[in-house]
């Protein structure tokens, strides 16, 4: 009872201290930019930035001025910005302060990813975004939020100051958002939706993963409501990059293939092992699936017995090891994730040392294996205590590759 009280004092406290102390100098600063940029805002469990960063990429490839706010970094047009922002949902000053840059270069879109803290928090103070839309809500940010549907009526908030809401139909999230939006503008996106052929096929012949596919119909929607053709969009998505970290597959010049992602949920783990496993069936010679992940100290604890479970019911072998524990024993975190196995002991190995881990993963490897290396993705520092110590898993892989004999 207590920590829903306290959960609940946090908004009107964030209203004051982050929205009228913070939010709205920064607006009269910087001469309100907010009102001057078509903004579509995004946020979601998983997924998130992929889809901004598809959007963004099809907005600029329709010939259309956009910036960008993501978890990977913050773009005026192609160009990185040195706003020296790091984080996902920035505070007021500073994401006010991007808008002015934006303004400054005559931008008309801004693509905004953010975060259930951000939007809790009021760090997005005064933006009413043209679309908002959701990827998926899945358990995630519990030791925040409290519970599940805590969680969804933070991401809510956000939906009530769009004009246009676009949720996922497919998602277990649709109903509770539903019901916290009933009698707004509200549109759906679902695997099940008919496209026109041209824009299928370009989905289906760019992401073979289907939560990929997902996100790309989230996208295909919002450019329907901001006036971007089909054809512009089939066009922009048959030359879209994955951002880093992002199922990024490494060239280590090796009989096996090494995949590095961000997903750090079971939904993500999930999705990412499913597509893996397919696209090993599909192959004249199919290899094994190896996943190397760990659970981040002093995050929701809930999810780590579902992680573990997970893992070792779609993957040839899982080695649990380290990602973020913090002030947290790496071995109880492990331990954890073990809670639900009543099975497949014997596809799990232990390796606290993150690096150890990865080396033991290429030294197993046979040809053909895929190695997916899940949770750090585009990260530069992992947390020990309360110390950044850097880290890259791109790097660590390709350093640990070349010194194979």
């Amino acid at each position: 009872m207590l920590a829903q009280v306290l959960y609940y004092l946090k908004r009107p406290f964030h209203f004051f201290k982050t929205g009228l102390l913070q939010g709205l100098p920064a607006q009269i600063q910087t001469g309100f930019p907010e009102k001057k940029l078509r903004i579509i805002a995004i946020t979601g469990t998983d997924g998130k930035t992929t889809t901004s960063i598809l959007l963004h990429h099809v907005l600029l490839s329709a010939k259309r001025t956009s910036g960008l706010v993501s978890t990977i970094g913050f773009f005026i047009g192609r160009k990185p910005s040195d706003s020296g922002l790091h984080v996902t949902a920035p505070q007021p000053k500073d994401l006010y302060t991007f808008m002015q840059q934006l303004v400054a270069a005559k931008c008309e879109f801004l693509v905004l990813e953010t975060t259930s803290h951000g939007i809790y928090q009021f760090r997005t103070w005064g933006i009413h975004p043209e679309v908002a839309a959701i990827t998926n809500i899945d358990r995630e940010h519990l030791d925040y939020h409290g519970t599940y549907e805590r969680y969804v009526q933070a991401k809510a908030l956000l939906l009530r100051t769009t004009k246009t809401s676009i949720l996922n139909a497919d998602d277990h999230s649709f109903s509770l958002l539903n019901k916290q939006i009933a009698g707004r503008k509200t549109l759906t996106f679902s695997a099940h939706d008919r496209l026109p052929l041209g824009v299928q096929v370009a989905i289906s012949a760019r992401f073979p993963e289907q939560y990929n596919r997902q996100n790309a119909r989230l996208v295909f929607q919002i450019c329907a409501v901001l006036g971007i053709t089909p054809q512009e969009f089939t066009q922009a998505v048959a030359t879209f990059r994955h951002a880093p970290g992002r199922m990024q597959w490494l060239d280590l010049g090796k009989p096996y293939q090494v995949l590095v992602d961000f997903a750090h949920t079971p939904q993500g783990l999930e999705a990412v092992l499913i597509a893996l496993k397919k696209q090993q069936a599909a192959k004249q010679t199919p290899g094994r699936v190896l996943v190397v992940f760990g659970c981040a100290g002093l995050r929701d604890r809930e999810k780590r017995p579902a992680m573990g479970k997970i893992a070792t019911e779609i993957a040839d072998l899982a080695i649990f090891t380290a990602e973020d524990p913090r002030t947290e024993d790496i071995w109880s975190i492990i331990r954890q994730m073990k809670e639900q196995l009543t099975e497949h002991h014997n596809k799990v190995i232990s390796i606290a040392d993150r690096r150890a881990a990865i080396r033991f993963a290429l030294a197993t490897a046979q040809p053909n294996d895929f190695i997916a290396i899940l949770g750090k993705g585009h990260e530069q520092s992992m947390c020990y205590g309360t110390e950044e110590i850097p880290w890259n898993d791109v790097q660590v892989v390709t350093e640990l590759a070349q010194k194979q004999t």
